[in-house]
């Protein structure tokens, strides 16, 4: 049977000024273009897992007004049977001249009650973030810890929880932890009440010893230890701990993989998350139905490899969802 994804998520209009450089506190400055399009975290991902070729289905909101976002999920083959019509969250959207962003969210029908709280037949990865309410979160992991001990269950923590919220995640239940270096750090405070303090063990330490994720991931690794953490370090690269690798190489030590070459440059970084989490999911995805269900270290890097390449290219693009390219101009580029 096909590997099929579930990602209960949200869907927003993004509202993107374009401007010089991010308005600081009191100021008042005038942007020099306004552009609208589809975005929110849940349907860039859902397009993400579409286009890097597997099959995916998103579980969420959205407004009348954004029934055009609704039909651009279509048309990128995401099923969107299970969306609802409420009053569209938004995104304001900051974007200087070299592709930084700033952004601001509403929530608007992200968080409307939705009635689907349970899993369809068959999904054997689930993809949460956290725009949503944060019991349909909780309830969707529930769900599929329950649902069977093979499903997995993949989170992005974005934006981050508050403390308390934290403290109180059943963070033993996910499969996959997908951070930036800034989410990373924000848990690691809120769980441990301070800056991570650990040895760094193992035979990867000279290779990541520079990386200031390492630390703050291996503390994270020990509060949960069987939970696979990817951090993404932005023009850096990424940094994995993978402790459910299942080949002769320990599995403690750290994968760490550059950045993309970008061939035009950064344009916009506003999807490029989602776009990895994406592409990461639909690799697993693609592992698992076509050897086995056996996690072997050569396979991550591979997954990984493409995660970074697919995020690089959809910088060198305007907008979130749009941007995200599809598997054959990502394979494209990485044979080039």
């Amino acid at each position: 049977m096909n590997s099929k994804c579930v990602i209960r998520g949200s869907i927003n209009i993004d509202e993107f000024f374009y401007v010089k450089d991010i308005v600081h506190p009191g100021e008042t400055i005038s942007s020099h273009r306004l552009s609208k399009r589809a975005g929110g975290k849940g349907a860039n991902q859902a397009v993400a897992v579409a286009r890097a070729g597997a099959s995916v289905a998103l579980v969420g909101s959205v407004g009348e007004d954004g029934r055009w976002v609704v039909e651009s999920l279509k048309d990128s083959q995401v099923d969107v049977s299970d969306i609802q019509i409420e009053s569209s969250g938004r995104a304001v959207i900051q974007l200087t001249d070299d592709g930084e962003n700033s952004i601001i969210l509403f929530k608007g029908a992200n968080y409307a009650q939705h009635p689907k709280k349970s899993l369809p037949f068959g999904p054997t990865y689930v993809l949460l973030q956290n725009e949503i309410p944060l019991e349909d979160t909780l309830a969707y992991i529930n769900a599929a810890a329950e649902a069977s001990s093979s499903t997995v269950t993949v989170f992005n923590p974005s934006p981050v929880p508050s403390d308390t919220e934290i403290k109180e995640f059943p963070w033993n239940k996910i499969t996959w932890l997908i951070v930036n270096e800034r989410e990373a750090s924000d848990i690691c405070q809120a769980l441990f009440s301070g800056a991570p303090d650990i040895n760094v063990p193992g035979s990867g330490e000279a290779a990541c010893a520079n990386i200031s994720a390492y630390p703050i991931l291996l503390r994270l690794s020990s509060q949960f230890p069987k939970t696979n953490i990817v951090c993404t370090l932005g023009a850096a690269g990424v940094l994995a701990l993978v402790p459910s690798l299942q080949d002769s190489t320990a599995s403690s030590d750290p994968i760490f993989l550059p950045a993309a070459k970008l061939q035009d440059g950064v344009v916009d970084t506003t999807g490029a998350g989602d776009c990895f989490t994406g592409y990461l999911v639909a690799g697993l995805m693609k592992m698992r139905d076509e050897r086995s269900k056996v996690l072997q270290r050569k396979d991550v890097i591979s997954i990984l490899k493409r995660c970074v390449q697919a995020a690089g290219m959809c910088v060198e693009k305007r907008g979130a969802l749009e941007s995200i390219p599809h598997a054959k101009d990502v394979d494209t580029h990485a044979i080039s």
